[in-house]
């Protein structure tokens, strides 16, 4: 595989399981453009890896897996560079962390919200630490999920807990994500990586290519035109009034004045 050095990504095969940490830990391993650049790249590089037969992403230190994407990189963006920056982005990780050959275990070490939840969505299952919070902010910035939220969240615990925590914008902690189905396990801090990797151990007695025949099978039962649909809206809620507010205001470390006029 690809052995090159990443600025914001740590890889490393151990016993045939790869592992890739986001380490942007001043920004709580926030995602940037050259971070989902680089983690396309990792994971391309590991899938390709004949003897990686599992992969665990995770975030380091022990506070946050992801804890959104970076809000001061696209606050100024427009309608069509909004759509540009959802495309762009679920083509590069998002769908392409889903549609992988090689099973992707993402480890929730703390914090998942925004793009490091819709991450923990796009991989092939999920186990978290109980100081484990996730959630879907956008709505309190004025902007909704772009990277594939509003789809598979309600595809793994359906719509209306999915509308909920949505249209809410509240985290939930690791015991609730396990009642909802969200993730399959939950387990102690310290615990965590070791759990993931006693996952990988099991899935590895199995075939590799019915894993990926398997993984193939399921996706295909998602219609994806609401991924579209996710994308545009995604876009246009970059030009409206409420979505400077709510960037400027998280910039700002305020609470938003949000104009609140209704869409008719």
């Amino acid at each position: 595989m690809n052995t090159k050095a990443y600025k914001n990504v740590l890889v490393e095969i151990s016993n045939k399981i790869g592992f890739i940490t986001i380490n942007r830990p001043k920004q709580l391993n926030a995602l940037n453009k050259e971070t989902i650049e680089e983690l396309h790249e990792a994971f391309d590089g590991l899938n390709l890896d004949c003897n990686v037969r599992v992969i665990i992403v995770t975030g380091s230190g022990e506070k946050a897996f992801v804890a959104g994407a970076d809000i001061k990189e696209f606050m100024n963006f427009d309608e069509q560079q909004g759509r540009e920056l959802a495309a762009k982005g679920q083509e590069l990780l998002f769908d392409f962390v889903e549609n992988l050959t090689t099973p992707v275990i993402a480890a929730i070490n703390g914090f998942a919200l925004g793009g490091g939840l819709e991450l923990a969505l796009a991989s092939h299952i999920r186990i978290a630490s109980s100081n484990a919070k996730m959630g879907l902010p956008e709505v309190s910035l004025g902007v909704i999920p772009g990277y594939g939220g509003t789809q598979r969240l309600a595809q793994i615990i359906g719509k209306g807990r999915a509308m909920d925590m949505v249209l809410s914008a509240e985290m939930i902690d690791a015991e609730t994500a396990l009642q909802y189905g969200l993730v399959t396990q939950v387990c102690q801090q310290e615990d965590l990586i070791q759990t993931a990797v006693d996952k990988a151990r099991k899935l590895m007695r199995n075939s590799t290519q019915a894993q990926a025949f398997a993984i193939k099978a399921v996706n295909s039962g998602y219609q994806k035109n609401g991924f579209e649909t996710e994308k545009q809206l995604f876009g246009k809620a970059f030009t409206t009034q409420d979505f400077k507010e709510g960037t400027t205001a998280f910039v700002e470390r305020r609470k938003p004045n949000f104009n609140n006029t209704a869409i008719k």
